[in-house]
């Protein structure tokens, strides 16, 4: 297959509370934006590429029961670099879907942190190894990322 994720784009609520989250929690460029009354929106890159687009268009805050998302996924090099965008993150006040690290699943060496933006939006920072041992959650609020 030769498709890949271009960049995603979300519809918020307010713009500015999450261009802010985004930007200044997440550590995205802000490569453009418009504020045409009744058309906002922000595009957000990494350095060399767009990876998200903001649209404040949204009535009301993320619902996981109707179809569409069920969450955006962020990959990291390192367990470490999990671990700092999870203390910025609690900095922030983030709402965690789970307790710290977790793995994708019983056993894997791969997974993250889950938490939401401030829609609601089920977000995931994620690294390929290096969660060894980790607990994987199987209570209400699993699965982590559909894994189980």
């Amino acid at each position: 297959m030769t498709l890949r994720t271009g960049h995603i784009g979300l519809n918020v609520t307010d713009l500015d509370r999450s261009l802010a989250f985004y930007r200044d929690v997440l550590g995205f460029a802000l490569v453009g934006e418009g504020k045409e009354e009744g058309r906002r929106y922000a595009f957000l890159g990494d350095g060399d590429r767009l990876v998200l687009t903001l649209w404040q268009q949204a009535q009301g805050p993320y619902d996981g029961a109707r179809a569409g998302l069920h969450h955006l996924a962020f990959e990291v090099d390192s367990v470490d670099r999990v671990r700092e965008y999870e203390a910025a993150l609690r900095a922030h006040g983030a709402d965690f879907a789970h307790e710290g690290v977790v793995a994708h699943h019983e056993g894997a060496a791969s997974g993250g942190i889950f938490f939401h933006d401030p829609d609601g939006t089920r977000l995931e920072i994620s690294v390929s190894d290096g969660v060894e041992g980790a607990p994987a959650p199987a209570d209400a609020s699993a699965p982590t990322c559909g894994f189980f």
